[in-house]
């Protein structure tokens, strides 16, 4: 059987860069299929698992394939889904501009 190529979410070269911009080692995994998450990352001693879906697309396009919900499912640590940079930042544990001005003064807009 023929494994076809994986996709790449259009925003998961930036959500990389945004992450190593802080310091975080990133080892992208979405090749190996089977409804892996597509990023392992390292950051201060801690690593996650993250799952990319591209933001600019509609919900229903947004969702985990029916291989990403059986391993999200059947996986007894830690797994996020991100669709930007910032939510990227924030599963980590960096606290964007964003977070810090809603924490001060309230909602951005």
């Amino acid at each position: 059987m023929t494994r076809r190529a994986a996709k790449v979410d259009a925003n998961q070269a930036a959500i990389v860069g945004e992450l190593r911009a802080v310091g975080a080692s990133v080892q992208p995994l979405h090749t190996v299929g089977q409804g892996v998450p597509d990023l392992l990352v390292g950051f201060r001693g801690q690593n996650w698992l993250i799952e990319v879906k591209d933001g600019s697309k509609p919900p229903s396009e947004r969702k985990l394939t029916p291989a990403q919900q059986d391993w999200h499912a059947l996986w007894r640590g830690q797994v996020v889904t991100v669709k930007d940079g910032d939510e990227a930042l924030r599963a980590i544990g960096v606290w964007t501009y964003a977070d810090l001005h809603r924490q001060i003064v309230g909602e951005v807009e």
